[in-house]
């Protein structure tokens, strides 16, 4: 690597995978752009996350301040029966924070002339040692490294492996956040400070307090978030990808976005399925959303110099609270290996062999994970 001139990198994907790949290739004294479709703001997406060993290690590398504290600390985790009796409960700790929180955080870290809302990536070209990121728009990019931060519907990963999709695991996520005040007494005093979950016959929720408006962690200002997950047939679940305006939506549906009958159903089946406690929940939420569960693992994330990584190379199943700490530790491992690399002058070739290696180890592991905790936990038999 020349030390006269920064290399730089095109960042495909605004989300937090993108953006903690940008935080910490910066730190690693690369020139980093970061281009994402969508011409909005994305905090609206997502719901909670556990905060993880791997994401504090990646932020903490990139220099990107969390606010004090970062998120809300629960101590058991309780198992409730039907009739909310507590049937299992264990010591825990953990913090659990919010997608929207991260997302600020990592996106007013980084100069904002260098992210680019509102362009599509299309396709690529090699140049020699470097490879041109083309666009909808007609603009492009030219990089020393290429990288597909952008999801489970990579449009990079598209270009790269046609035949490598993400595969229906046969249930859902139905999601829902609750100000913390609108929760009747009853549920809150269950689940506060602790980590909850219920389990019926082929189905399991679980419930947490995060952030709230503004990232406030006050007593009072916080917000639920729960997750109960479904099963579905794939015709189903395409039904329920049809939105309120008749759009069918292909991989999730947003806040916002769900059906009225779907939602009256929603509520009428946690009526016969679900305690007193989660029955509350889901009656609180204004809007609840829907992720589909699906299963995605590349044989390959290095392709010369173009690579994938966080959801657009695998995607492990929630239930390892991994897939935002997976793409942290991608974009980590990545930034040492490429300066390790121009420390010791080695190429970023060899540089991005080592890391794939290690990469793809973790991915598989991770991925498989989540299918053994998801088909026990759904009493799925493949």
């Amino acid at each position: 690597m020349s030390t006269l001139k920064k290399p730089r990198a095109v960042v495909i994907g605004g989300s937090l995978g993108g953006l903690v790949t940008a935080a910490t290739m910066r730190a690693a004294g690369w020139q980093v752009d970061v281009f994402e479709a969508s011409p909005n703001q994305l905090e609206s997406r997502g719901g909670g996350v556990v905060l993880q060993p791997d994401v504090l290690g990646a932020l903490q590398f990139a220099g990107v301040a969390l606010p004090d504290p970062p998120g809300v600390p629960s101590g058991d985790r309780i198992y409730l029966d039907r009739e909310d009796n507590r049937v299992q409960e264990m010591y825990m700790p953990q913090t659990q924070t919010s997608w929207s929180l991260l997302y600020r955080a990592m996106k007013n870290a980084l100069p904002q002339q260098h992210l680019h809302a509102g362009e599509t990536f299309v396709d690529f070209r090699v140049d020699g040692e470097q490879i041109v990121a083309l666009f909808e728009s007609g603009r492009s990019e030219q990089a020393d490294l290429l990288i597909g931060a952008d999801g489970i519907r990579s449009t990079l990963r598209e270009r790269l492996l046609p035949g490598i999709f993400p595969v229906y695991a046969g249930y859902v996520a139905w999601r829902g956040l609750v100000d913390e005040p609108a929760l009747p007494m009853h549920a809150a005093d269950t689940l506060r400070e602790r980590f909850s979950f219920q389990e019926g016959d082929g189905h399991s929720g679980l419930a947490y307090l995060i952030p709230g408006e503004d990232d406030s962690t006050v007593a009072g200002e916080r917000r639920w978030n729960w997750v109960w997950y479904r099963k579905y047939s794939r015709e189903a679940v395409g039904q329920l990808l049809v939105d309120r305006d008749g759009v069918q939506r292909s991989f999730s549906l947003p806040p916002g976005s769900t059906k009225s009958a779907d939602i009256a159903q929603l509520r009428d089946d946690a009526t016969t399925m679900m305690g007193p406690t989660f029955r509350a929940l889901v009656d609180a939420t204004v809007e609840p959303f829907m992720q589909p569960i699906v299963d995605l693992l590349v044989p390959k994330m290095v392709f010369g110099r173009a690579l994938l990584l966080g959801d657009a190379a695998s995607v492990p199943r929630p239930h390892t609270a991994g897939s935002t700490a997976k793409a942290a530790a991608n974009a980590h491992a990545l930034a040492l290996a490429l300066l390790s690399a121009q420390r010791n002058g080695e190429t970023i070739d060899s540089a991005l062999a080592e890391w794939e290696t290690r990469q793809l180890l973790r991915g598989k592991q991770m991925t498989a994970l989540g299918i053994l905790l998801g088909d026990r936990m759904m009493k799925i038999v493949r």
